[in-house]
């Protein structure tokens, strides 16, 4: 098998291994046998590696991008092969999109300089943010990236505006797709999800600055989520739930902003779903977490007010901010408890138990105990416990 090393046979010499009975050895010879070791002659292995051998790397990993990335497209006889060696690069390796998406952009300034050039680029990335299911997000990265930094804009639309042209063509056959074989259905789900991230990460600059989203992409995702729930299919109701755990949340405020209630009316069609649906049970219990979900403003969780002034009536979080005691028979209590104050308090006091020793185990009446000192102040979580639960213990025998 060959692991990109062109390696030959091993050429080993013969040994011959040394009698093992002395009734073959002549007598005279056996005292010289004794008298002198006998040496073992190490097999030689002969070799055809050559130093000028192409230089190996592991099955799958592309050297291309990496050798000719100081050198721009130098080494490409296409723009097609550059870019695409660059998104398999981006596949590959997500984590260089912010040290190496400037040169990239400077090497397509000189490269992408005609209207057919552009077209290839937009199809490219499209192609690839729809068939390769982990790069949906970091090819809207990349989009909202070239859109402001493409210096070319022919009379046919700048990147922007041919990107959204290309996905208008897909969002023409949303009924079909919608309704279409699996290997369709398939294809149109990958290109709903690259949808909502363009609409996450598309920023268009205003004339005075401002940066927006795109309005046409938010009307689009609207009719995308129709066409799924018209045809409820499992694969086509998890892309709809998919979709809505992605941009639920953004959709709804923009609908707000604007005073329209189609997220209302989403949610009510998916409780039809729920209950008309020939969906699995499976499915049904998605939408009904993605129902739930909503109801508590997709998971976000806003400031009710500074910690002195919250209270068990305005903050969710009140008592998760408590720390949590335990009673001499193990039974946990925090601050829901009534009687909660009364007995914190009773643990605030405990140092009267000690009064020659702050917390940390120092001795306030003379020297440090070197043993004492030498003790971490920090202790065990298990310990700590322990310790609470003693205290607690004492104090009721004390009042006892």
């Amino acid at each position: 098998m060959s692991d990109g090393f062109d390696r030959a046979p091993e050429q080993t010499r013969p040994l011959r291994a040394p009698p093992s009975s002395q009734d073959n050895i002549p007598q005279q010879n056996l005292e010289s046998a004794m008298a002198k070791p006998q040496v073992v002659v190490a097999p030689v292995l002969m070799s055809k590696l050559s130093v000028n051998a192409p230089e190996f790397y592991p099955s799958g990993y592309s050297s291309n991008y990496t050798e000719s990335y100081e050198d721009g497209c130098e080494d490409y006889p296409t723009l097609s092969e550059y870019v695409q060696d660059f998104l398999n690069h981006l596949t590959e390796q997500p984590g260089s999109f912010e040290t190496e998406i400037e040169q990239f952009a400077e090497t397509l300034n000189g490269w992408v300089t005609t209207d057919d050039a552009l077209q290839e680029l937009v199809e490219l990335i499209y192609q690839q943010a729809t068939s390769i299911p982990n790069f949906s997000y970091m090819g809207a990265r990349l989009c909202n990236y070239l859109s402001h930094h493409l210096t070319i804009s022919p009379q046919s639309g700048n990147f922007r505006q041919l990107l959204l042209q290309r996905c208008r063509t897909e969002y023409e056959v949303k009924d079909q797709a919608a309704k279409g074989d699996e290997v369709t259905r398939k294809r149109f789900h990958a290109f709903v999800l690259f949808l909502g991230e363009l609409y996450l990460n598309l920023e268009i600059k205003g004339t005075n600055g401002q940066v927006t989203r795109a309005d046409i992409l938010q009307v689009g995702l609207r009719e995308l989520l129709n066409a799924l729930f018209s045809n409820p299919m499992d694969d086509n109701l998890i892309c709809a739930v998919k979709l809505l755990k992605l941009t639920g949340s953004v959709l709804e405020d923009a609908w707000k902003e604007k005073g329209k209630t189609d997220m209302e009316e989403i949610i009510q069609r998916i409780e039809n779903v729920v209950l008309d649906a020939n969906c699995s049970r499976d499915v049904k219990q998605m939408l009904l977490k993605l129902v739930e979900l909503r109801s508590s403003n997709w998971g976000r969780v806003h400031a009710t007010s500074t910690y002195r002034e919250a209270t068990p009536e305005n903050d969710p979080n009140y008592f998760m901010n408590e720390p949590t005691f335990y009673t001499s028979d193990g039974v946990p209590f925090t601050a829901a408890d009534p009687d909660y104050q009364e007995k914190y308090q009773e643990l605030l006091e405990r140092e009267d138990f000690f009064p020659d020793y702050e917390e940390n185990g120092t001795d306030l009446s003379g020297a440090g105990d070197p043993y004492l000192d030498d003790i971490d102040d920090e202790m065990d979580p298990e310990i700590e416990e322990a310790y609470e639960k003693f205290c607690l213990e004492s104090e009721r025998k004390r009042k006892q």
